[in-house]
């Protein structure tokens, strides 16, 4: 399978016979994925490495429309490959996604990251039945974040304030222009998204990926320890390498394992970072048989 630069020569030479090369060859090599491994493939790619700074870059309820016309006439019963490059986003639409997905598949769902799949990314293929990584693959915490500040970092700063306020009350002079920053409720905001955050992924983990397992329960909550640790993980930006999460317990699958399924997977992946690098796409959702929802960043005109 060809390589980043084949791909490109792919392209140019696709220039001369179809209007639109970039989605000829992107859908050519996602249906010789479909014949490979005989299930239904769906890519996800967001274009927040190439386009930062866009809105809807992240996972919104927007993305559901995408997903709906991409299972639309898709034989559901051979299962799902879901291939997801994102950031993350909101935990409702991460959910409300995650559950429509596995009520059309029947939870028969692997998720594919060639590259990043951070935050709600990580929470939808902690959804599914394995995950499938390559050696240069990343997936990330999974620690909620509310109104862009680290829910944990929040609780963890707040209980600092009141040891040291009430070891010297003084103390309360320096603390008082960061408390103040907090909105009522902010707190139990913080508590809640939490909470949530670990119902959701334990729950996935112990029903999907450990499904049957007599330590279910116990493994998914290792998991999710792990993934959601703030002090550990010290960033929401960190990103947790393959052997990390097979070390931690999720289960992974190593596209290097087979050599036409990588080939294909990363020629996949070049052929969405050439789209999203190379067109005003910035949102694409897309399965094999070339049904896709593409959202493009509007241009302004020169003057």
């Amino acid at each position: 399978m060809p390589n980043w630069n084949e791909v490109l020569r792919e392209l140019n030479a696709e220039r001369d016979r179809t209007a639109s090369p970039l989605d000829a060859v992107r859908r050519r090599y996602l249906n010789t994925l479909f014949e490979h491994t005989g299930r239904n493939v769906i890519a996800y790619y967001s274009g927040f490495l190439s386009k930062p700074g866009i809105q809807l870059l992240d996972i919104n309820d927007e993305d559901m429309n995408g997903f709906m016309m991409a299972v639309h006439r898709l034989d559901r019963s051979r299962g799902l490959d879901l291939f997801l490059h994102t950031p993350g986003g909101s935990i409702a639409s991460t959910q409300a996604i995650v559950r429509y997905l596995q009520m059309m598949f029947d939870c028969n769902i692997r998720a594919v990251v060639p590259q990043i799949a951070m935050s709600a990314g990580t929470m939808i293929a902690c959804s599914c039945k394995s995950i499938l990584l390559g050696k240069q693959s990343s997936l990330g915490p999974v620690n909620p974040h509310v109104r862009g500040i680290p829910a944990a970092a929040v609780l963890k700063e707040f209980q600092q304030a009141l040891q040291e306020c009430r070891a010297e009350p003084a103390a309360i002079l320096v603390w008082r222009e960061i408390l103040q920053q907090y909105r009522p409720t902010f707190l139990s905001q913080c508590q809640q998204a939490i909470a949530w955050t670990k119902q959701f992924v334990e729950g996935q983990l112990e029903s999907v990926m450990f499904a049957g397992e007599t330590d279910a329960k116990v493994r998914a909550a290792s998991v999710f320890r792990r993934l959601s640790d703030y002090r550990q993980n010290k960033t929401h930006e960190r990103h947790i390498s393959p052997a990390e999460c097979q070390k931690i317990g999720l289960k992974v699958e190593m596209i290097e394992g087979d050599n036409s399924l990588q080939d294909l997977v990363l020629t996949i992946h070049h052929c969405y970072m050439h789209t999203l690098m190379n067109s005003p796409a910035f949102k694409i959702i897309e399965n094999h048989l070339g049904t896709a929802l593409i959202k493009n960043q509007a241009i302004r005109a020169a003057g």
